[in-house]
């Protein structure tokens, strides 16, 4: 796993010093799509729990819009190899109240105390099936099944169905107080953005955690697609960066994203802030790298499977 030469190393070292063990780490992974893959799975699982990282979260993801909740599955599986909390994403827009109720006693049943609440995304197939068409209505439905440790998503760029920063952070609230008891943000790169939002949060008497979720770019092109649907802004620094590699040099790509991840956490530290949760895409080789090079080393002597 040594994805940087020596070189390079002593470079970025020059920038960057070793407070950073300290920090409070998250990952969130997502079930894999087929058996291919899934070896490939289990490497990711068993390398990222060697960081001992506060939780793992777990996308959601079901099988042709149906109740045959893949999440569900792998936590199951997950939670044979580790002792290290997990988070599966619970989302309300596409399960009915009895499937959400369902799930929600499964999981509380089966030791699973952190969950994500989430309305979900809206699509041709999943339109008009619940009646918790909020976030906030997941998390109240959620704290009366069971006393959940729930999560919640912030929009520090505002949510693309907001229609301004007001109503994102009154809709924030609604969720705080039905229950959920930290924010997770939506990536950005945008380190004054996110300090902006965090200081409307506490004056609006938004008093909880509100941590930054860090997505590591390891394909520029992609990430370009992936943000036409959200608010999110890459900032002119960074267009520059990654104008003349053309998507070509996967590496260069990579070392440049760690670069800048790794750049945001030392000043979101500075700030302050002491926790960081990595939007993997299950990228191994990456989030490796930067939690290395954050002086976050890998305990080799954690075990995979629970004794």
């Amino acid at each position: 796993m040594k994805y940087f030469n020596t070189e390079k190393k002593e470079y970025i070292d020059k920038f960057f010093n070793k407070s950073f063990s300290k920090c409070n780490i998250s990952f969130e992974i997502f079930p894999p799509s087929d058996c291919k893959i899934e070896s490939k799975f289990w490497i990711l699982i068993q390398t990222l729990i060697k960081f001992k990282p506060k939780f793992i979260s777990i996308t959601y993801r079901n099988i042709n819009n149906s109740y045959n909740n893949k999440t569900y599955n792998i936590v199951k599986k997950i939670q044979k190899y580790t002792n290290i909390e997990l988070a599966p994403h619970i989302t309300c827009i596409n399960l009915k109240n009895n499937e959400l109720y369902n799930l929600a006693k499964k999981y509380w049943k089966n030791g699973i105390k952190h969950v994500i609440a989430l309305r979900g995304d809206k699509t041709k197939f999943n339109n008009n099936i619940n009646s918790l068409i909020y976030a906030s209505d997941l998390v109240y439905f959620l704290k009366k099944i069971a006393n959940f440790n729930i999560t919640v998503a912030a929009y520090p760029e505002i949510h693309p169905e907001s229609k301004n920063i007001k109503e994102d952070l009154v809709n924030l609230k609604r969720k705080i107080d039905a229950g959920a008891t930290r924010a997770i943000t939506q990536f950005f790169f945008n380190i004054e953005t996110y300090l902006t939002f965090r200081d409307k949060c506490i004056s609006q008497g938004i008093n909880i955690e509100i941590i930054p979720g860090i997505l590591p770019i390891t394909n520029f092109i992609q990430l370009k697609k992936i943000i036409k649907i959200t608010n999110i802004k890459i900032p002119d620094f960074i267009n520059n960066m990654f104008q003349n590699l053309n998507g070509q040099d996967e590496k260069i790509c990579k070392l440049l994203g760690s670069f800048i991840a790794i750049e945001m956490i030392r000043r979101l530290k500075n700030e302050g802030v002491n926790h960081f949760h990595f939007y993997t895409l299950n990228k191994l080789e990456i989030v490796y790298a930067i939690c290395l090079y954050l002086g976050i080393k890998p305990n080799e002597n954690i075990l995979t499977n629970k004794t």
